[in-house]
């Protein structure tokens, strides 16, 4: 089933540079062969287990309050956007080239995702 999550990601959409799935403790990483600066993939499975949980918390405690809940966190780093979302078993962060049109690519991410049926 994750081999057909990240292969689902990358076919909805040229923009997308790499997809990481946490599922509980577990996380695994993918990224096109053809990135011009791929990061580094001890950094990326850190930021997986310690960084985007922490910040998908923050933000959903913060949207509960108030804000009718929490969809999705985008990121604007100085090489890519990160686009992270809980799911029902952990989280999927997948990076997008900054030159990618956001309300294109957003959408389909959503789109893909519901139809792994990852996210209700």
């Amino acid at each position: 089933m994750k081999a057909k999550i990240h292969d689902a990601l990358f076919e909805s959409s040229p923009a997308i540079r790499y997809v990481a799935v946490r599922n509980g403790s577990s996380v695994e990483l993918h990224q096109r062969d053809d990135l011009d600066s791929p990061s580094e993939s001890e950094s990326d499975k850190y930021e997986e287990l310690f960084v985007n949980p922490a910040i998908l918390s923050l933000a959903t405690n913060r949207g509960e309050l108030d804000c009718g809940g929490l969809n999705y966190v985008l990121i604007r780093y100085g090489n890519f956007f990160q686009y992270i979302r809980s799911t029902v078993s952990g989280h999927v962060s997948i990076a997008i080239e900054t030159d990618a049109n956001l309300d294109e690519v957003v959408p389909d991410i959503e789109q893909t995702l519901h139809q792994l049926s990852m996210v209700s």
